[in-house]
């Protein structure tokens, strides 16, 4: 994985960055704090796994999980705009999705993931379909593709 690369340019830069997690537990969280330095640009990692954690602490309104629900694009997208205001962090990233074995939908399956991220105010949701694998891969994969996006937007 790219952590060093991201580390060093997020050093370099100057920026801050805070993480809103779902379907990967905390495991972007972990990476971004691995290296030595990271209370440089790192500021916050919350984990809102359940339903109730994404509507009170990050404020997305119940009716969007309600009529989307919690894996959808138009979740992730409160989730990192909520995080903004929380955070003022000069980037910030959601994680929602499905990461298996159970709870995947014809609509919905197991590896699909979205990723919302926020810089200054642009806002872009990343559609992700990890495809039927176990678990584990899907969440190592899914903070992969965040890592690589983040070094491409820094």
């Amino acid at each position: 994985m790219s952590i060093d690369k991201l580390h060093k340019k997020l050093i370099k830069k100057k920026t801050t960055i805070s993480v809103a997690e779902s379907c990967t537990g905390g495991l972007l969280s972990s990476k971004l704090t691995k290296l030595s330095g990271s209370s440089k640009y790192f500021k916050m990692g919350l984990i809102t796994y359940s339903n109730n954690a994404k509507i009170n602490i990050l404020k997305v309104k119940k009716s969007i999980i309600d009529k989307y629900g919690a894996v959808s694009q138009e979740c992730c997208k409160s989730m990192v705009e909520n995080l903004s205001k929380l955070s003022k962090s000069k980037i910030n990233l959601s994680i929602t999705g499905v990461a298996g074995p159970k709870g995947g939908t014809k609509n919905k399956p197991v590896g699909l993931v979205f990723i919302g991220i926020k810089k200054r105010n642009k806002i872009l949701i990343i559609k992700n379909l990890f495809g039927k694998k176990k678990r584990s891969i899907i969440q190592n994969n899914t903070v992969e593709k965040c890592i690589n996006l983040l070094i491409k937007i820094i």
